[in-house]
């Protein structure tokens, strides 16, 4: 086994994200209020939540629920704040973003989290889209990952 390939990898055995079954991603608004985004997402145990434009439906970044919950207690944001006001924003211009989509190989979302895949350091999730970037069609997390790793035979 060489230096790049985990324990997990092994295990894999050619299973893209679509075997992990991702649930559809569940996306909120700029100007939704933050109490709302909170009771969508303790409502499906989810843990991120994409941020999309009102008009054009564009990703235009995530809610972090674990990071917002902090930015709560800590006084950083309100419940009655907009969405926009906490949320994670992708940057635009000069950035390479790797595309992850329902073909892409377990190994590489494993590099994807680890920080392998363009650099970019590691990742809490990944944005499930179809190959041109137009759609959200789920999000991806390294505990799907784990789980899908227990779930797997030997």
């Amino acid at each position: 086994m060489s230096q790049s390939t985990s324990a997990w990898a092994l295990k894999y055995r050619g299973a893209t994200v679509e075997d992990l079954d991702p649930p559809p991603a569940l996306s909120t608004k700029p100007t939704e209020l933050i109490s709302y985004a909170l009771m969508n997402a303790y409502e499906r145990d989810y843990s991120h939540l994409t941020v999309v434009s009102e008009e054009t439906r564009a990703l235009l970044g995530y809610l972090n629920i674990p990071r917002l919950k902090e930015m709560l207690k800590n006084g950083h944001v309100r419940e009655t704040d907009h969405v926009d006001k906490a949320m994670q924003k992708f940057q635009r211009s000069g950035k390479v973003y790797k595309v992850i989509t329902m073909d892409t190989p377990l190994e590489e979302l494993e590099a994807f989290f680890t920080g392998g895949v363009n650099g970019g350091g590691p990742q809490d999730f990944a944005v499930v889209t179809d190959q041109n970037r137009r759609f959200v069609l789920g999000v991806a997390t390294k505990g799907d990952l784990e789980e899908f790793v227990k779930r797997r035979p030997a």
